[in-house]
């Protein structure tokens, strides 16, 4: 038996060749048909330039296996997910690396109706085969087929149906009133070029009308095509959106490095695009686009904590009392803005095994946690990175708001570090010494995901990776930045004594 080392808590990924190769992707189709038992499964695979073999090999595994395996191409996690539940298949299998390096791939897999599969839910019995190896031999009268469909028509149908066309009005905020000193003549012939391709395409019309105009970044990586159709659509329904695209085509050689947004390093060329076109919001995407990472009017980027309060705070208005399920890494304003909103907030450990389970338990109407993963109870309780962005350009337009007015009170309510991770050679020693120094104060304890410890005006979340010695820090506070400053450089002092 040969150990397999690219099987993680909740999907597969390993560095190429040795951790996973076509071999290795066979074993994995063999060993889910025998776990899972499908009669159908749709198989999708991102750009990475070994996805597409990977995602063959995997069929021929489910085929050999008596599976019928139907293939959506180039797709992003979440098409997987749709096609799966919307043909109501036994399951799905979206092969992807996401924002790890480039030399790794990987594999996110799920059951009848979206469900995941994770070390607790089967992915276990699955690793168990493929390492085994010890498969019967092929029955070709019992062989699966193999067809290539599409179901991107009915996926921009289903994106659609959570925004309302008609909200969507030409926007008026002018870029010049809105970032005084920041528009250089460069920019403004850039603006004005966009909006004059906008007006010739149609997008909008009459006199002074803008339309709502957003940089989408989709980092060489799967989003481009959804973005695509997506735009046709606006077009045709003409409402008044200008699309500006950055880093769009698909490119498995990643020209423009790794899209992974939640680094800062990774953030400056929508920045500068929102910048140059005097845009109303930018969005940038990860390499599969589950999650969307959003950027102001000002190019500032604008962490998914404060956006899950957001559409948290939309959801209630069209569903009052309804659940929202939220991680404990940082929550007291999605709590606030929640019960504020007459809903119920619902804690859950992190992670989306976590959080889609809790969903289905409490038939949450969303959730959102802090790293930009979003959940959608219409979208059987996965997580999307095209929905968000969707829902908050359209509460731009109903509000008549940029997206900074939206949540700078929010953000000064509850001013937040972001993640701090730290690399250390025994994390749990080091959680340790933090408990005790802070634990015998708190007046609130809470072990959730790691542990979180509150106190009157500010509070913190420290929990360690599954995967690597590191130790996550998330520390909050009630309307006090130097506080939260304060108590920030605290804890990490003690943690990496």
């Amino acid at each position: 038996m040969t150990q397999l080392s690219c099987f993680k808590a909740y999907d597969i990924r390993g560095r190429l060749g040795d951790e996973l190769n076509e071999d290795i992707a066979y074993r994995i189709g063999r060993a889910y048909a025998e776990s899972v038992k499908p009669k159908k499964v749709v198989v999708g695979g991102d750009v990475r330039l070994t996805s597409e073999s990977l995602k063959l090999a995997l069929s021929r595994g489910l085929q050999d296996a008596g599976a019928d395996v139907l293939d959506i191409g180039l797709a992003g996690t979440e098409e997987v997910y749709f096609a799966t539940f919307h043909l109501a298949l036994d399951g799905g299998i979206e092969v992807t690396a996401s924002h790890n390096p480039i030399d790794y791939n990987g594999m996110k897999l799920v059951g009848a109706g979206a469900r995941p599969i994770s070390s607790d839910t089967g992915l276990l019995a699955i690793q168990r085969l493929a390492e085994l190896n010890q498969f019967s031999d092929v029955d070709p009268a019992a062989r699966g087929s193999y067809q290539q469909i599409s179901v991107l028509d009915d996926y921009i149908d289903h994106l659609m149906g959570y925004i309302n066309p008609t909200n969507f009005k030409p926007f008026v905020f002018e870029v010049a009133a809105r970032r005084p000193g920041c528009e250089t003549d460069e920019r403004r012939q850039l603006r004005d070029s966009a909006n004059t391709r906008s007006q010739q395409r149609g997008d909008f019309k009459g006199e002074g009308d803008k339309p709502l105009k957003l940089v989408i970044n989709s980092g060489n990586g799967a989003a481009g095509h959804v973005i695509d159709a997506l735009e046709k659509r606006f077009q045709q329904l003409k409402m008044p959106i200008s699309l500006i695209k950055v880093h769009h085509q698909a490119d498995g050689t990643f020209p423009n490095g790794i899209p992974n947004p939640l680094l800062p390093e990774c953030r400056q060329a929508t920045r500068d695009a929102v910048l140059a076109y005097g845009a109303d919001m930018g969005i940038a995407f990860d390499g599969d686009f589950d999650r969307c990472f959003l950027f102001d009017h000002k190019g500032e980027f604008i962490e998914g904590y404060y956006i899950v309060g957001l559409l948290a705070e939309a959801f209630l208005q069209k569903e009052s009392g309804a659940k929202i399920i939220h991680d404990p890494r940082l929550s007291w304003n999605t709590i606030d803005v929640v019960q504020a909103a007459g809903g119920q907030a619902v804690i859950c450990k992190t992670g989306h095994a976590f959080i889609k389970q809790r969903m289905r338990e409490e038939d949450a109407i969303y959730g959102g946690e802090m790293s930009a993963h979003h959940y959608f109870r219409d979208f059987a309780y996965c997580d999307s990175g095209m929905i968000p962005w969707l829902l908050v350009a359209e509460l731009l337009c109903v509000k008549n708001k940029t997206l900074e007015q939206m949540v700078q009170d929010r953000m000064a309510a509850y001013p937040a570090s972001g993640e701090i991770n730290s690399k250390l050679d025994n994390p749990t020693e080091a959680i340790e010494r933090v408990r005790a120094t802070y634990q015998p104060e708190a007046i609130c304890v809470d072990e959730t995901d790691g542990i979180s410890l509150a106190f009157a005006d500010w509070r913190f979340n420290l929990r360690s990776s599954n995967t690597e010695p590191v130790v996550r820090l998330n520390v909050e506070s009630r309307a006090n930045k130097i506080l939260l400053d304060k108590k920030t450089d605290e804890i990490l002092n003690l943690l990496r004594q």
